[in-house]
Formats: C-alpha cells, sequence, structure tokens
C-alpha cells in the first residue's frame, strides 16, 4: 500500500504543478496523515497551502463551517459533513481543491451512542463544483483504517483531477467559429 501510495502522491503532484491548482486538507481521523503524503513530493509547496486537523465537531464548525445541525442530526461521521469540510477547506484556505476524512479511526467497538461501527470513515475530495465521496466500513485496526482511509483519499482525488483535466482539455480544443 506504501509504494501505491507514494504513486498516487507523484501523479497528483504532476497534475497540480500542471496545472498550477492548489489544494487544502480538513481531516479528522486521519490526524494529517493525507496531508502527510501530499507533501511526501518534493515541490509541494508550489500547490499545497494547508490543513486543518479537526478532530473536536466544534473545530469542525468553528473553522471549516460545518453546520452544528448536521453533526446533531446525523453525527459527524456522515456523508454530508465530509463534504461540508471539503468546501470548507477550499473556502479557508482559498484553494481550488480539498480532501476531507471523518470517522471512527478505532480501536473499539460499535459506539452504543449513535450505531457507528469503528472503522466507519467517509472521505471526501473536489471543490465548489463537485465533491466526491467514499464510505469506508471495514475495521481492519487503528494504523490500518486511517492509512486505507488517507489512500482511498488520495485515490478520489487523482480521479477527480484526471476528469477535470480532461473536461478542461476538451473545451480548450472546441473551436468557436
Amino acid at each position: 500500500m506504501e509504494l501505491d501510495i507514494r504513486l498516487t502522491s507523484k501523479e497528483i503532484n504532476e497534475i497540480l504543478w500542471r496545472t498550477h491548482k492548489t489544494i487544502s486538507t480538513a481531516e479528522s481521523c486521519t490526524a494529517g496523515k493525507i496531508s502527510s503524503i501530499l507533501t511526501g513530493t518534493p515541490g509541494a509547496s508550489a500547490y499545497f497551502k494547508g490543513g486543518i486537523v479537526a478532530y473536536a465537531d466544534e473545530v469542525k464548525t468553528q473553522m471549516l463551517g460545518v453546520d452544528p445541525n448536521v453533526i446533531a442530526e446525523k453525527t459527524a461521521v456522515c456523508e454530508e459533513v465530509a463534504r461540508q469540510m471539503v468546501l470548507g477547506a477550499t473556502k479557508a484556505f482559498g484553494t481550488d481543491y480539498a480532501v476531507a476524512s471523518t470517522g471512527f479511526a478505532g480501536p473499539g467497538g460499535p459506539d452504543l451512542k449513535t450505531g457507528i461501527r469503528v472503522g466507519t470513515i467517509w472521505v471526501a475530495a473536489g471543490n465548489a463544483d463537485n465533491v466526491v465521496t467514499l464510505c469506508l466500513t471495514e475495521d481492519e485496526g487503528r494504523d490500518h483504517n486511517i492509512l486505507k482511509a488517507s489512500a482511498a483519499a488520495t485515490h478520489i482525488l487523482l480521479e477527480l483531477l484526471k476528469n477535470d483535466i480532461a473536461e478542461d482539455d476538451s473545451e480548450s480544443n472546441v473551436e468557436t467559429l
């Protein structure tokens, strides 16, 4: 998995360098691992503006603008919070894209209050125009859960970037009469 993460990071680096786009992160359960992956390739300072580790719900609401009503109704471990974290990070850092994570990395059993099991992690990547999400549900132990979520987040970011570049390329090839 480590090699896959390095290769994905390198590809993200090349795309962001070439397109002059910027990125930020908003992480809860991954606690900076995604930021570490994105900055692990030389030259990351050209596109990585910063990240917020938002473990506490009040950090999610106050610094990232996550709606506290969504957290109250659905908990912080839901798709909508992950989406709002992406949007909050792009706004807070003024970036073109952001990546976010929120979930229960473990250890432990199911959360009796919410019913959300350990290993449930939502990751998201995107911008104001498009946010892509993915939910992981398998508990493979804290370290693996964090690594797996971070890898998944970088993979959805890479696919999003590739799709955006393909759209930009097709729009720039349109001839006007």
